[in-house]
């Protein structure tokens, strides 16, 4: 798919704020700008205040675990996300969202909001990377697909009640579930603000057009 540049954002832009902490923070701003909305940059509690959607971007999920907990975060990401604010997560962020990990690293916490387990580097080590074109399954949409990179990528092994499986791909001759959506959260074990798919990321924008202000969904 492809996209077209917008001029500069305008008053009532969606803000999408991009946890900036570690990993490929530059990729994901890049992506919503050229959809037309405008990327903050989440270092601190004070700049989840007034957005309308948050990335958690690739990298790694132990150490931007950590750095979350270093910076304060962890409480007011939990508090945003459960109340309803239009979260993605890719690859780390999907480690970071889900409620089990099944392989965490050493004193590995998540924020346990996404009812999946997680296998983190299920598909090898980075020079196992590869492109891939999977379908892409939004609820009300044609079937499409999307083209993304995996690397070191996690994969979901077990999904609770009202996880809605958004890709699904056969690798190595297994089939694998590699994107899911919850509530306002979509959680993806690929990269597509690498490839230059915005599919995901129009999602998350649509997300954030549905949600009203400043109540959003009941907390958890």
């Amino acid at each position: 798919m492809t996209t077209t540049a917008q001029e500069g954002p305008t008053v009532g832009t969606p803000q999408i704020g991009v946890l900036a902490l570690q990993g490929g923070v530059a990729e994901h701003e890049r992506m919503i700008s050229s959809l037309g909305a405008r990327a903050r940059k989440v270092r601190r509690p004070a700049d989840l205040d007034q957005l309308d959607g948050l990335i958690i971007p690739g990298g790694e999920s132990s150490v931007i675990g950590r750095l979350i907990d270093l910076a304060g975060l962890r409480e007011a990401l939990i508090n945003s996300i459960s109340n309803g604010l239009p979260t993605l997560g890719t690859c780390a962020g999907m480690v970071l969202l889900a409620e089990w990990i099944e392989n965490p690293a050493p004193g590995q916490r998540s924020l346990g909001l996404l009812r999946i387990e997680v296998r983190r580097n299920a598909f090898g080590p980075q020079v196992d990377s590869m492109e891939l074109s999977a379908g892409w399954h939004w609820p009300g949409e044609p079937e499409g697909r999307i083209r993304a990179a995996a690397i070191r990528a996690p994969e979901v092994i077990a999904i609770g009640a009202g996880v809605e499986v958004l890709i699904r791909a056969s690798i190595g001759g297994v089939p694998r579930i590699l994107g899911v959506r919850y509530e306002n959260l979509i959680a993806l074990s690929l990269h597509p603000e690498l490839t230059g798919d915005p599919t995901a990321h129009r999602a998350l924008l649509a997300l954030a057009a549905t949600v009203g202000e400043p109540e959003r969904l009941p907390a958890r």
